[in-house]
Order: C-alpha cells, then structure tokens, then sequence
C-alpha cells in the first residue's frame, strides 16, 4: 500500500537548488527591509524564520545535512554582505567588517536560534515519518541518484 505524502511532506529540490533559493529570499527581505525602514527589523526576523521552515520542507531526503548546516551559515553570509554594501542596516558605520557582521548575528540571534531550531525539528520529523527508500525503489526525482537513500533512525 503506497502513502500518499502532502506536499509539506516530502520534499523535491536537490540541495544546491534549496541553498541558492534561500540565498534570494533572504537577500530579498534584507533589501525590502532596508529599503522600506533603513535598517533591519523583526520582519527580516519573521521573513528568516519562515524561510528556515520552507527550506527544510522543500529538499529531498538526500539533502538534510546541507540544509541542516544552512540556517547559520545564511545568516552570517547575508550579515557579511550587507555589512559590504550598507554597514549602517546591521551596525555601526565606524565598525570593521568582522565587528559588522558579529553585531548583526547577536542583534538577530534569536531568529536564528528560532529558524535553526525549526529547520532542524521539521528535518528530524520528515526523517521519523517519511519511509526510507527500499533497495530497488527510485522516485520520480532520483532518477540520476547514485542508488537508494537509507536513514538510520
């Protein structure tokens, strides 16, 4: 008997597909934010947070530990590149870049801490609830899949 899976269950981009998607997001709400307020707000919180949870919905079950490793390594990339172009939305604009970056981290901590939490939480349960793929069972997109995915839980 096949299960069916919602759309929110199993996931069906590749990983490298999932990280550049969360790169554009995350740059896209840092851009709306700083263009609408000056400076980031909760709403690039809210917007990091939903993006952690979407991310981990959207990859395939081969691509967990990428998008495991995802949420701060995003973080610190976006805060690295907006403290390159507009220094002043994330600190103080006499900090260096090192200083720009670690205040932004701290200032938005606690997104990061809630969209790592979830991203990891949703992961752990697809992984419980989504059947590892049987020797002999492909789907429709691990055609070009090295062989069948086995999970240890």
């Amino acid at each position: 008997m096949n299960r069916v899976h919602a759309p929110w269950e199993a996931g069906s981009e590749r990983a490298h597909q999932v990280v550049a998607l969360g790169v554009a997001l995350a740059l896209t709400a840092v851009f709306l934010d700083v263009w609408l307020v000056g400076h980031l707000t909760f709403f690039f919180d809210l917007c990091f947070v939903a993006l952690c949870l979407g991310l981990a919905a959207l990859v395939r079950r081969d691509g967990f530990f990428v998008v495991a490793l995802l949420p701060p390594l995003l973080m610190v990339a976006v805060f690295a590149f907006v403290s390159l172009v507009a220094r002043d939305a994330v600190a103080d604009p006499r900090d260096n870049l090192v200083q720009a970056v670690v205040s932004g981290v701290a200032t938005h901590g606690v997104a990061l801490f809630a969209g790592y939490v979830l991203c990891l939480g949703w992961l752990a349960w697809r992984i419980r609830s989504e059947p590892a793929a049987q020797p002999g069972q492909a789907d429709a997109g691990e055609a070009g899949a090295e062989g069948p995915i086995r999970s240890f839980m």
